[in-house]
């Protein structure tokens, strides 16, 4: 199991990152976050990985969407949650490059197969408010 994380700045913006080039999906972009580690709950991970990838505390505010997504060799379960920012500014710490791309922008972006099903679930009306201008 996966999760991620859907955070907006004041300007309705969302955070985006750039996975580094070598590895699984390299270069791809994706909402951060990561893997779950055994006995940690969905909300735990997903402020664990925001903090090691970003260098910043996250506020959970609810889940968002879950997708499933099989790739070649395995398949994952994606659980997004919507979030914000508690304090500082993100780092792109293990990651290639962060962005902060308005809604219309995102479809710019070359993103993995799983965060590609996020996009469109939310587009098709899936998840709180379709994760409209509520934060």
């Amino acid at each position: 199991q996966v999760t991620a994380a859907f955070i907006r700045d004041g300007a309705g913006r969302i955070l985006i990152t750039r996975r580094p080039l070598d590895g699984m999906l390299g270069g791809l972009w994706e909402f951060p976050g990561g893997k779950r580690e055994p006995g940690e709950s969905l909300e735990a991970c997903i402020r664990r990985e925001i903090r090691e990838e970003l260098g910043v505390p996250i506020r959970v505010l609810g889940p968002l969407v879950t997708v499933r997504h099989a790739y070649t060799h395995f398949s994952i379960e994606l659980h997004v949650f919507r979030a914000e920012i508690a304090a500082g500014t993100p780092r792109p710490l293990q990651c290639l490059d962060l962005a902060w791309a308005a809604p219309g922008e995102l479809e710019r972006y070359a993103f993995s197969g799983a965060d590609r099903k996020v996009l469109a679930a939310l587009a098709a009306g899936q998840g709180p408010a379709a994760a409209g201008a509520s934060r």
